[in-house]
């Protein structure tokens, strides 16, 4: 195998005519450039130079090398160069996918700060709940996932690398002309008859779960992603919710009333990635920013 070290040699041994001179010019020895020279025609198979009296000379495979070396040695600089700005975080990219609460309050301070401590770094977001934003990290297609879990979902993340951010409880929602609106929280089970307002896949399946431990099966009549449109249901008179907390923080909450929620419900807000990946300076200080924003939602 060809290596860049006896590349570097040979180019020296052409600029200057000798081995001598190549050894002068490296900053080593004429044996070391002698050494150097036997290994690299051991990789090529054939003779690459060839010495008469004190004159040193190229072979036509010789000529041929050297031409190769000066792009082949002049891309590793390159690369050398690129892989330094990315380890000292002056370049890098970061794609990021969150679920909609999570872009709308912790994301938006974490990656503010990203850029003004490390401007070369660029990140990428678009959205995506969990389950699928974890397939998406697991296949190659984000760096970051930031996700979320209810109880009993502590095994799934096993083979990733979990960042922990905070812990967000759901609070009650009814409209401020509920017969509850006043009475600052409530029991699941008070809840029974009511219409309610379901919200994403894993909200929905985890609301369902509450409601059956406290003795009834919820009667849903809506079910929307967007929180907002929950809010405006709930305002309407047509049913009460549970929401995360966090995701109102970034609404618009007029014509409702929040309720703590018994007994608690929660979901752990996570930053998940790739061991490997956890690694890498611009993700590394990503997970840093996003858990800095977490301690100030929190």
């Amino acid at each position: 195998m060809i290596e860049a070290r006896h590349l570097r040699v040979l180019r020296a041994v052409a600029a200057t005519g000798s081995f001598s001179g190549a050894a002068r010019e490296l900053g080593c020895t004429q044996p070391a450039v002698s050494q150097q020279m036997k290994s690299l025609e051991a990789s090529a198979g054939t003779r690459l130079v060839v010495r008469t009296g004190r004159e040193t000379r190229l072979t036509q495979a010789g000529e041929v090398l050297v031409r190769h070396a000066t792009g082949i040695l002049a891309g590793l600089t390159a690369a050398e160069e690129e892989i330094a700005a990315i380890v000292g975080l002056r370049a890098g990219r970061v794609r990021l996918v969150s679920f909609p609460s999570g872009s709308s309050t912790l994301v938006p301070a974490a990656l503010a700060a990203l850029r003004a401590a490390h401007p070369g770094t660029r990140v990428s977001l678009v959205e995506a709940e969990p389950p699928r934003s974890v397939s998406m990290l697991r296949d190659g297609d984000c760096d970051i996932a930031l996700a979320f879990r209810y109880e009993g979902g502590e095994g799934e993340w096993q083979d990733l690398t979990v960042r922990p951010l905070l812990v967000d409880r759901l609070v009650g929602l009814v409209p401020e002309g509920h017969p509850l609106a006043d009475a600052g929280k409530v029991a699941m089970a008070d809840l029974a008859d009511e219409s309610w307002i379901a919200g994403c896949p894993r909200c929905r399946t985890q609301l369902v779960g509450a409601c059956e431990a406290a003795g009834f099966t919820p009667r849903i009549d809506f079910a929307t992603d967007d929180y907002p449109a929950v809010i405006g249901l709930v305002a309407a008179g047509l049913g009460v919710a549970t929401l995360p907390d966090l995701a109102l923080t970034s609404v618009r909450t007029e014509g409702v009333r929040k309720l703590t929620v018994e007994p608690s419900v929660s979901r752990e807000v996570v930053a998940l990635t790739l061991p490997d990946l956890a690694r890498v300076p611009a993700v590394a200080a990503t997970l840093d920013e996003l858990a800095t924003a977490a301690e100030t939602a929190a």
